[in-house]
């Protein structure tokens, strides 16, 4: 099952309980997919761009909470809470810190990485292999604190 067929079924299911908060969200995920099928560029939404498209929906309502948070309007940021909660539920599970730092570890063997000089090459495998797992932020730091 596709993530837009999921979505179209949740959406069924969140009208017919009359549930606004996950309704909400899951009219977030559906607008952004037809956004991303109405682009112009011709381009089918595999796996690996459905879970980019979910990060950066996170990513946007973690930076408005961010900043309503800091300006003291709970009323704003309890909207963005409950959207990156109905959102994540479409993320695959998060990896443990344990699990990303061994995952982290066997690419620095791997690749023989010694050095900050090889970050980009550790990088860019890291994240081809949590593949939307983790938090890019939260790789580079381990990353960095491995090879500094």
């Amino acid at each position: 099952m596709t993530l837009e067929e999921r979505i179209t079924a949740d959406m069924k299911t969140a009208m017919k309980a009359k549930d606004k908060v996950s309704l909400r969200g899951i009219r977030a995920i559906k607008s952004a997919i037809m956004l991303q099928k109405t682009d112009g560029t011709g381009t089918t939404l595999d796996e690996a761009g459905e879970i980019s498209m979910l990060q950066k929906l996170v990513k946007s309502r973690q930076d408005s909470l961010d900043i309503y948070t800091k300006q003291n309007r709970e009323d704003l940021a309890v909207t963005e809470r409950e959207e990156i909660e109905v959102i994540s539920k479409y993320l695959p599970e998060q990896l443990s810190d344990e699990d990303l730092a061994a995952m982290i570890e066997g690419i620095i063997s791997k690749t023989g990485a010694s050095s900050m000089k090889d970050m980009g090459r550790v990088m860019g495998m890291a994240n081809k292999e949590a593949a939307g797992r983790a938090d890019g932020k939260t790789i580079a730091s381990m990353v960095k604190a491995k090879l500094g």
